[in-house]
């Protein structure tokens, strides 16, 4: 069952969807740590003029120096979180969408950057056949809680035994709230805010 698209009917469906919006392709340039990225960006994918202040935030976040093994980047857009992440540590990162236009992009961009990064579909974790050491997101947040769930307390069963889940929340979106929640699953942390963005760390254990 495709979850995402069954909950997306609002204003920002396409980013969930491979409906066809007019495409209009374009490049950006994100600089993280003085590091010059070049971006294929297009109609129908996630912020598409920029690297937006979440996922800034998150990045700027993760500890990279303890960053190792195989990570997955969940819902990975044209792909700036793997593709930084690809650079800046030695590990193995996939990428998951449920955009095709998406997924095409991040191939583009990661060839373009000269990382090696692994893209492929997925709905929700429908395609992930393996576990991770670390899963990084910037989480669909509208897609209501159901389905938000299934993304974050769901990386459970995608993590390593002493796998990490980092993800960044909004304040106004029940960030508080939400890392409470999640506790029941994992050792919460919430390891930094910035401007009302919080980013959470999530240790995998045995309940």
């Amino acid at each position: 069952m495709d979850f995402w698209r069954l909950k997306r009917v609002d204003k920002m469906a396409h980013y969930f969807t491979n409906d066809d919006v007019k495409s209009n392709e374009r490049k950006i340039i994100i600089i993280f740590k003085e590091k010059k990225y070049i971006m294929n960006t297009d109609n129908g994918v996630f912020s598409k003029k920029g690297l937006d202040f979440g996922t800034r935030t998150l990045l700027e976040n993760i500890p990279f120096e303890k960053i190792k093994g195989d990570i997955l980047d969940f819902g990975c857009g044209y792909g700036p979180i793997a593709i930084v992440v690809a650079d800046c540590a030695d590990v193995n990162v996939d990428g998951i969408d449920v955009n095709l236009r998406s997924l095409k992009l991040a191939t583009k961009n990661a060839n373009l950057n000269n990382v090696k990064v692994n893209f492929f579909e997925s709905d929700i974790y429908s395609n992930v056949k393996k576990k991770y050491d670390f899963i990084i997101t910037n989480p669909p947040i509208r897609v209501g809680k159901e389905i938000l769930n299934k993304i974050l307390i769901g990386a459970k069963n995608y993590l390593k035994e002493d796998g990490e889940l980092y993800f960044v929340i909004n304040k106004d979106q029940g960030a508080k709230s939400l890392a409470k929640s999640l506790e029941k699953y994992y050792l919460v942390t919430i390891i930094a805010k910035n401007k009302g963005f919080y980013i959470i760390n999530c240790k995998n254990h045995k309940i």
